[in-house]
């Protein structure tokens, strides 16, 4: 599994870094998120994360407001250049797998749809 995700982030990151390209993801799945909120999500202090959102920032994938009630607070939202950035990485990432997976028999197909099916089961008891 390990190896499968660096693969599948080395096809989907072009030009951008893991932490960087989580942090997009984030936001993009959370909408509006204040920086401490995002820090805590992707598990960082909150001095790397403000570089983080400097960077994506500069590149037009995220832009920075204060928040409505707090003006002390920033928040972060996604922009459309970077929604795209996204589905760009997401449509090469799938393309990967799905390259991969055409080259499988029916038997072995089975036998990941079945390994699958035991993933999502023994994620949900975590839970």
């Amino acid at each position: 599994m390990t190896r499968l995700n660096r693969r599948l982030r080395q096809q989907g990151e072009v030009g951008m870094g893991a932490s960087s390209f989580s942090a997009l993801a984030t936001v993009s799945r959370r909408g509006s998120v204040s920086l401490g909120e995002l820090a805590a999500l992707e598990g960082v202090k909150p001095p790397s994360i403000t570089t983080t959102v400097a960077a994506l920032e500069s590149q037009g994938l995220v832009t920075r407001v204060a928040d409505a009630t707090d003006r002390r607070v920033t928040r972060v939202t996604v922009t459309p250049r970077g929604r795209l950035r996204l589905l760009r990485s997401r449509t090469r990432k799938t393309a990967y797998l799905a390259a991969r997976l055409e080259a499988l028999d029916e038997r072995q197909l089975q036998v990941l749809e079945e390994a699958a099916s035991i993933l999502e089961r023994a994620i949900e008891e975590d839970r």
